[in-house]
């Protein structure tokens, strides 16, 4: 062999080579622990969702499944870092409700949520459901509105942060409703609940998951679920459609995601183990303890529920004029 054939049959081999990580790693994986990013603190319900997800997978895949919580900027931080990490399946994101919100919210974002991400599967819906401190002298959600009509600008209502599904379902609910709730913004649920068991605020409309046992213990009361069928995990709290509020329908869901260019065949097979550990009864009772239904999809099902949400959740945030600043 010359040398002029040596150096192409180099470059030709190099080039194999460059692309044969790709076909690897659809081979072989997962070959490694996969790192499962929440874009938020542990102890919350994406966190708690995640974590029951990714010890399943884990059980399912054969490689840990580690979650990494990077909390901040309502998720963007997780994101972002997300988008920008290779295609490879090793890692992956806990995506939200949240992320179809911050589309509109966020005036820039250093990534776009449809375009760089490639949906796996839906994981699971938790409603969110409509609490006011027991001293609220309304029992149901008609004589809620009568007292908010009666107060306008007087009643005011908690969330996790301003744009979040919390803060936005309050938004849904003035708009449906003809109310005029007061939004307060609070860093987290937690301190917001504390105030509305307090009586400093009179209502939020909070993740079932977070204040089902408030409502169990009648630290609060609940009105209404914001999913069209009553959850199994509260089946004597009434929908919003039942207290005559079918547009009021809201429910806080969460999906996995990969970087945008993963290989087909890891998505598939990230696909088929989510969908297989959601149709586990064993996962189903650690979901029920959530107050969270465990639900898959397709990818193809998941992209469609990102772009209707994503719509949506645009009016609202313009009508609201619900900003971050």
């Amino acid at each position: 062999m010359n040398r002029r054939s040596l150096l192409l049959s180099s470059l030709v081999c190099a080039a194999a080579l460059a692309a044969a990580p790709i076909e690897t790693w659809a081979q072989t994986y997962p070959s490694k622990p996969i790192r499962l990013v929440v874009g938020y603190a542990a102890g919350g319900s994406t966190d708690q969702i995640a974590r029951i997800l990714g010890q399943r997978l884990s059980e399912e895949l054969g490689q840990p499944v580690i979650v990494d919580n990077k909390p901040g900027a309502g998720a963007t931080i997780a994101s972002e870092f997300v988008a920008k990490s290779a295609p490879d399946g090793y890692t992956l994101f806990m995506s939200t409700i949240a992320n179809t919100i911050n589309t509109t919210l966020y005036k820039r974002l250093p990534f776009d949520f449809e375009r760089d991400f490639a949906p796996v599967s839906l994981v699971a819906t938790v409603p969110n459901v409509l609490v006011v401190n027991p001293n609220v002298p309304a029992k149901t959600v008609k004589e809620f509105i009568a007292l908010a009509k009666s107060r306008p600008g007087e009643i005011y209502f908690g969330s996790s942060g301003s744009g979040s599904s919390v803060h936005l379902s309050g938004e849904l609910f003035n708009m449906v409703a003809g109310t005029k709730l007061t939004h307060v913004p609070y860093k987290g649920s937690a301190p917001a609940t504390v105030d509305l068991m307090s009586g400093q605020i009179q209502a939020m409309f909070d993740n079932l998951s977070t204040s089902l046992p408030y409502i169990k213990s009648g630290k609060l009361r609940a009105l209404a679920v914001t999913s069209a069928k009553r959850s199994p995990a509260a089946p004597d709290i009434p929908t919003m459609a039942e207290e005559g509020l079918p547009d009021c329908e809201v429910l806080s869901w969460f999906a996995l995601v990969a970087p945008a260019k993963t290989p087909q065949s890891i998505v598939d097979r990230l696909n088929a183990a989510t969908v297989k550990v959601l149709n586990d009864p064993a996962t189903k009772q650690q979901f029920d303890t959530l107050g969270a239904d465990p639900v898959s999809s397709t990818p193809a099902e998941l992209a469609t529920l990102i772009g209707s949400e994503t719509a949506k959740w645009a009016k609202v945030v313009q009508a609201s004029g619900a900003t971050t600043d």
